[in-house]
Order: C-alpha cells, then sequence, then structure tokens
C-alpha cells in the first residue's frame, strides 16, 4: 500500500502543494502567489480560477519534486483559507464573480442592521459565530444581490456555493462532488454546530436558497476521486479542515485545554474543548475544532485579521525592508522596550474587538523614530494581538499553561520570545512547521489506512524549542497598556 500523501494547502496569498511519507515528513513542497485585488475600500477579492490553476500546477509541482507519480499517493488531504466565498455555475463550472475573500468588510453595514434587528443571538447559539462579514452568509447574500440574475439561478439549483476546499474539490472531481467538510461548513454562519446540518432558519435569515449548499462530511471521509487528467491517475480525495482546524490537529492538540497558535496572513488561536461547545462571553468564537467518526470536537477561537500581512505591508506598501527577514536585525537593534506601536487594522479589527470599522495607525512616533522602530512595532503588533486573545480565553474561564506555534512567521526566534514574555506562558514551536499542511495529510491518512489512529499522531509531535518567559512583570504590564492605549484610539475614531 501506498504511504505517501499529498497535502494541498490553499492560502490567503498562495497556494501549496506538500508532499508527506507515513512518518509525517516532508518529502517535497511547491509553492505559487496569486493576485489580490483591492476594488474599494476594505474590498478583498480573489480570481477562483486562478486559485485552482495555481493549486493544481503546485500539486504536480510536488510530485515531480518528490520523484513520485499520482499513483503511488494513498490520499489527498485538502485545507484552506475559510470563509472565502465562491459562487459558480453548476453546468459551466465558472464563477460568477471573484472570491470574495474572508478579509473583506462590505457586508458590514448588512452586518449592523442584522445586529440592530436582534439577531446575534440567534447566529452565536446556533452558530457559535458574531453576526460580521468575516464569515459566509452575508457575502453569499451579496453576491446574490449584485451579480445579475444570480438570486434567480441560485433558487433554480443552477448555482453552487463553497468555501475554497468545496470549490477545490468540484474541480478536482470535474463537478463529481460538491462536498465540505464540518469545520470550514462551522464558518458559514448557517451551519448549526449542535445539530450538525445547515439550519434552515439561518438559511432564511440571510436568503441563501438551501439548494446552493455543499453536503457536509466528516473532516476525515470518502470525499471522491480526482480525475484522472489532473495528475495522472485517480487520487482519493480523503480529508478536509479549514486552516485553523487542520493546524490544531497537525499540533495534535487533541485533549481539552491544549491550544495553538497559527502566524499566518492573519493569526489564530484556537483551544479544544472536547465535547462541549463553551459558550464565550468575551467575544470569542465557539466553533468546530474538527469531526471524526461522526463526533463532533469543539474549539474556542480568537482571529485576528492582520498579523504577516503586515509585515508584507512594511515590506511592499512602504518598502521599509526588502524582505521580511531583515526585520529581525531592526527589532534586535530596537529591542523590547519599544515606544512605537502599529495596529494594523487595515480591513477592520478581529477579536475580541470585532470592529469593522477600525482603520490602521501608527502610533508614539517622535522625531527619533526610524524604519527599526516601526518595523520591530509590525513584530509585536501580532504578540499583543495574541494578548488580546489569552486575555479573553482567560476571562471565558479557559486555562491556557502553554501555546504551540506554526505558520511563517513562528520560525522567527524574536517574535517567539517577544510572545511568551508578553503572554507569560512558555510557547512551543514544533519540529515540523507546515502543521495546516499536515493536519490535512494526517485527517486523509486517518481515512486511508496510513495512521492508525490520533494516539499515533500524538506520538509523532516533536517540540524543537521552548521559549520561555524572561521578561520583567512592570515592563510587560507597561507595553501592553500603550498597546490597549493604542487600540482605543484605533476604535474610537
Amino acid at each position: 500500500m501506498s504511504r505517501y500523501l499529498l497535502a494541498i494547502d490553499q492560502g490567503t496569498t498562495s497556494s501549496r502543494a506538500i508532499v508527506f511519507n507515513e512518518t509525517g515528513n516532508q518529502v517535497a513542497v511547491a509553492q505559487q502567489e496569486f493576485h489580490q485585488y483591492f476594488p474599494k475600500d476594505g474590498w478583498v477579492e480573489h480570481d477562483a480560477r486562478e486559485i485552482w490553476d495555481s493549486t493544481l500546477t503546485v500539486c504536480r509541482g510536488a510530485l515531480d519534486k518528490a520523484g513520485l507519480q499520482a499513483s503511488d499517493l494513498a490520499g489527498i488531504g485538502i485545507t484552506n483559507q475559510r470563509e472565502t466565498t465562491i459562487i459558480w455555475d453548476r453546468a459551466t463550472g465558472e464563477p460568477i464573480h471573484h472570491a470574495i475573500v474572508w478579509q473583506d468588510r462590505r457586508t458590514a453595514s448588512l452586518c449592523t442592521k442584522l445586529r440592530a434587528d436582534g439577531y446575534e443571538s440567534l447566529v452565536v447559539d446556533r452558530t457559535g459565530l458574531l453576526i460580521d462579514p468575516y464569515f459566509s452568509a452575508t457575502k453569499i447574500a451579496w453576491l446574490l444581490d449584485n451579480v445579475e440574475g444570480a438570486r434567480q439561478k441560485a433558487e433554480a439549483g443552477e448555482l453552487a456555493f463553497g468555501t475554497v476546499d468545496s470549490w477545490l474539490l468540484w474541480n478536482l472531481t470535474r463537478g463529481e462532488a460538491h462536498r465540505t467538510d464540518a469545520t470550514n461548513a462551522s464558518r458559514t454562519a448557517l451551519f448549526n454546530i449542535h445539530t450538525q446540518d445547515w439550519d434552515d432558519e439561518l438559511l432564511k435569515l440571510f436568503r441563501v436558497p438551501a439548494a446552493l449548499m455543499p453536503e457536509v462530511l466528516d473532516s476525515a471521509d470518502e470525499y471522491g476521486q480526482t480525475a484522472e487528467e489532473w495528475l495522472g491517475a485517480a487520487v482519493p480525495v480523503a480529508g478536509i479542515a479549514g486552516d485553523q482546524h487542520a493546524a490544531l490537529i497537525g499540533q495534535a492538540c487533541f485533549e481539552p485545554g491544549m491550544a495553538k497558535s497559527t502566524y499566518g496572513t492573519g493569526c489564530f488561536l484556537m483551544l479544544n474543548t472536547g465535547d462541549k461547545a463553551l459558550r464565550s462571553e468575551n467575544r470569542l468564537l465557539t466553533t468546530m475544532a474538527y469531526r471524526l467518526n461522526g463526533k463532533p470536537c469543539y474549539a474556542i477561537e480568537g482571529s485576528i485579521f492582520v498579523a504577516g500581512a503586515a509585515m508584507q505591508w512594511l515590506r511592499d506598501g512602504l518598502q521599509l525592508i526588502a524582505h521580511a527577514s531583515e526585520s529581525t536585525s531592526h527589532a534586535e537593534a530596537v529591542g523590547a522596550d519599544n515606544a512605537v506601536y502599529l495596529v494594523p487594522a487595515f480591513t477592520g479589527l478581529g477579536a475580541p474587538h470585532w470592529d469593522p470599522n477600525a482603520r490602521g495607525a501608527i502610533l508614539g512616533l517622535t522625531r527619533d523614530t526610524g524604519i527599526a522602530e516601526i518595523v520591530t512595532a509590525g513584530l509585536q503588533s501580532v504578540c499583543y494581538q495574541t494578548k488580546d486573545l489569552v486575555r479573553a480565553i482567560r476571562n471565558d474561564g479557559a486555562r491556557l499553561e502553554s501555546l504551540r506555534v506554526d505558520g511563517g512567521m513562528a520560525v522567527n526566534d524574536w517574535v517567539m520570545q517577544f510572545l511568551a514574555d508578553i503572554l507569560n506562558v512558555p510557547v512551543d514551536r514544533p519540529r515540523v512547521t507546515e502543521t495546516t499542511a499536515l493536519g490535512a495529510a494526517y485527517l486523509a491518512g486517518l481515512q486511508t489506512g496510513v495512521f492508525e489512529n490520533l494516539e499515533q499522531i500524538t506520538g509523532m509531535w516533536e517540540c524543537e524549542r521552548q521559549f520561555r518567559p524572561d521578561m520583567k512583570p512592570a515592563l510587560r504590564e507597561s507595553l501592553y497598556a500603550g498597546w490597549l492605549d493604542a487600540v482605543e484610539r484605533v476604535c474610537n475614531n
């Protein structure tokens, strides 16, 4: 039996494919960036066709680099940027509009009206989510209302909705499979996480025809076979999870109380709460951790919209650095005691503030401020935002004794040490930091028999380095108080 697994990691700024072996080690990787569209202030779009094309390219590239054929694969796992919304024509497979990205805030006024009309408690009760432009429901409504003829076609069953996983699956199977998993479904604000099905009352509230919706399966399940023409052989798609859920699995956070934080375009902290869906009193989200063998596992999550994207802006927008790696030398020169604060609210603020109208700012500038201080503030903003989440989690009564980290910024030792210092908890970085893709591979491996159970996966997790807090309490409190003041100024504008 083949023991190789192909993980598709379709992210916000790039598509990647990674081949893993049966020991969870990376064999080969291919990556391709794609275009970002910003048609208006707060609007973010992708070309869904470009997402598919780039995904197919990297899948072929990873197999070539690994020296493998598609027939050598036991299965494929998909992990994806969540909430990003695509609607396409079932007959032609063509999208009716650009994908509306999770960061997009165009439906802020609709969300404000729904909250004012008193619907938020219903949405929280059923989905664990707040009413916010972040989630797919209002994005779907916008597309149906703003693309000519879309609502009529949707009601006639001629259109299909999907988050990115569903879109990729549809294309991989040449339209044979219109499915998603419970984690991606749980991010639409249309899925009842308690009954584990699309909620008729929510579909009616958001004016989304049920005919649009994909079938919801377990995170490890039989999704369908890829068309032979794409990779040279039919391969089972056997696992799907949204990127943050896949990272939780890749970090082997299978016990209640275990937590991970992923630092990619955004930052997402997720804490496993087991078979209990805990309702947050501090504007965090209750969500699916994963669903296996029909049994849901829940999590509490805090979502930060801008993490690595802040460094991308400093590099490409302001051109203060040529490469992200340069940020470390700037931070080492400035040190942790930096009086400059960068609040990266480019498309509003996520948890626990949920202010779609906030916009970014740099505060604390003096005549002595230079590039190094601003770049350091960009790195620190990621850690301060994580502190906001941890504080909210603790106020909800959950214990967080340590944090497992992954994603692009997790390789930065300076940032991880500052994170441990500002949180005052140990930060554990695994040997394999590509945990999002690894989680997708684990799911596919569980379904195809490459891995026997979660206990086997737990035994494969290894800590590469632990960062322990080493900051004086007075400095920690002073720095964080400055951050809270900066956020208040941004939210009150």
